[in-house]
């Protein structure tokens, strides 16, 4: 990517000890941290997390210049012990030709045309939800989310193998997702791989429990019938061949399988979960998506076609995305060659970017705490800059799932929204970091039957 002409002047940030530089106050606080950078430092600000010397990039020009230079002048970034363990090299973590490789394998799996493949499971899914929802029942959102989207990426990516053991792979994957998230506040992040502290030894069992269970599936596949035809993402993994002919080992196929049900498990579920919170303090809003829903589906379910059919939907979902992104960080390490709008930058350097920061920047966003899905439409007064928003990364290393996460979002809510409000109790919540940003408190809430009455604000 060509270097921005946004000229690039690193100021130093604050001040951090020897040795853990400022990992105490970034532990404590990353959301805030990476604000107060912004506001109170630049736009290119100086750090360190641990003795290693990092950059926080603001700006959408250079958050596209670094992600488009990755795989080129930039490298991917373990973040951890911990993240390795559960996706292994798969095409998320994986460098240079066996990025590739893996990339040219994987991608196809999840392309639009078989994207439309699963949006029948994702509806059906949503479908048997809302059957067994009623008015007036007090439901905990985050929860049902899960169990929802759990329930899509089985069918999705294992088909129908579970044999009721489904709820395994999810404990196993909350414990994931925790200590995951712990690590990269404390001082874990840092300590060899061999230490085992009781958190380590807690995301170890949780992987082994994972690798069971994933490991058990594959070996189904690789011995069932050679002429039994199956349509999930693991019969796909199972069958990609690269230019080579060579398929991919059953380690690789484990790392993959696990990223695609992380990716489409977690991501969509705490997406859907703040959805409907912001959705229950906006009348409005809310207002409008009934009126779409009736207008374009009449009473019927979705399909994959009414994806595009639904502007408002989907401008709530990335409304939804832009004040709490699920992945809320991206780092990048600058390799040899490495620059920032021309300027080169040392070897090794850890350039960060946050969507939690840039997604709330005033000067990319008008009004920028407050919830307004008309922002995002067509004809907006205001266009939102590339890489202002960039929930799904950017450049070669974008979310190969995303158009699966934004056709199962859109999707699931235009199902369970025909039916419902979800009225979540009233009160401020904040994010919790981790490895995603999830509610810190459970969102309680009421299920109303869907007011018609209203007009919509548009």
């Amino acid at each position: 990517m060509a270097a921005s002409e946004v000229a690039v002047q690193p100021v130093a940030g604050p001040r951090g000890l020897p040795l853990l530089g400022n990992l105490l106050t970034f532990g404590k606080d990353p959301l805030a941290f990476f604000v107060r950078l912004r506001d109170d430092f630049g736009d290119v600000v100086s750090w360190q997390l641990g003795p290693r010397p990092s950059l926080f990039v603001s700006r959408p020009e250079h958050i596209a210049e670094v992600l488009g230079a990755v795989e080129q002048t930039y490298d991917t970034l373990e973040i951890g012990w911990a993240l390795k363990q559960v996706v292994g090299n798969s095409v998320l973590l994986a460098r240079g030709a066996d990025w590739r490789r893996k990339r040219a394998l994987v991608q196809p799996t999840v392309r639009p045309r078989q994207v439309r493949s699963y949006a029948a499971t994702m509806v059906d899914c949503a479908e048997a939800l809302a059957g067994r929802w009623r008015t007036g029942q007090r439901i905990d959102v985050r929860r049902e989310m899960a169990r929802l989207t759990q329930r899509i990426v089985v069918r999705t990516l294992f088909g129908n193998d579970l044999q009721g053991r489904g709820s395994l792979l999810a404990n196993a994957m909350a414990v994931v997702q925790r200590e995951t998230g712990a690590e990269l506040r404390g001082i874990n992040l840092f300590l060899p791989s061999w230490v085992r502290t009781p958190s380590r030894r807690r995301l170890l069992a949780a992987v082994g429990v994972i690798d069971a269970e994933v490991g058990r599936l594959i070996r189904a596949r690789q011995t069932g019938p050679a002429d039994e035809e199956r349509d999930d993402l693991l019969s796909r993994l199972l069958a990609a061949r690269d230019d080579q002919g060579r398929s991919l080992s059953a380690r690789e196929v484990r790392d993959e399988a696990v990223t695609l049900w992380a990716a489409g498990h977690e991501t969509t579920s705490t997406a859907l979960t703040w959805t409907w919170y912001l959705l229950s303090a906006s009348p409005s809003a809310r207002a409008g998506l009934t009126e779409e829903l009736d207008r374009v589906l009449g009473g019927r379910t979705p399909v994959y076609e009414d994806y595009e059919r639904l502007p408002w939907t989907q401008q709530i979902i990335k409304e939804a995305m832009r004040l709490y992104p699920p992945a809320w960080l991206i780092p990048a390490v600058a390799g040899e060659g490495a620059t920032l709008a021309g300027r080169p930058l040392e070897q090794g350097t850890i350039v960060w970017c946050s969507q939690w920061s840039t997604h709330r920047d005033a000067r990319w966003f008008r009004d920028p705490a407050a919830f307004r899905p008309e922002r995002w439409a067509a004809d907006a007064p205001d266009p939102v800059p590339d890489h202002a928003w960039f929930p799904f990364g950017g450049g070669q290393r974008t979310c190969l799932g995303a158009r699966f996460a934004l056709v199962e979002a859109a999707l699931v809510l235009a199902t369970l929204a025909q039916r419902f409000h979800v009225d979540v109790d009233g009160g401020e919540v904040k994010p919790e970091v981790g490895l995603l940003l999830q509610p810190a408190v459970p969102l309680r809430a009421t299920l109303r039957p869907v007011s018609r009455t209203a007009a919509p604000v548009t």
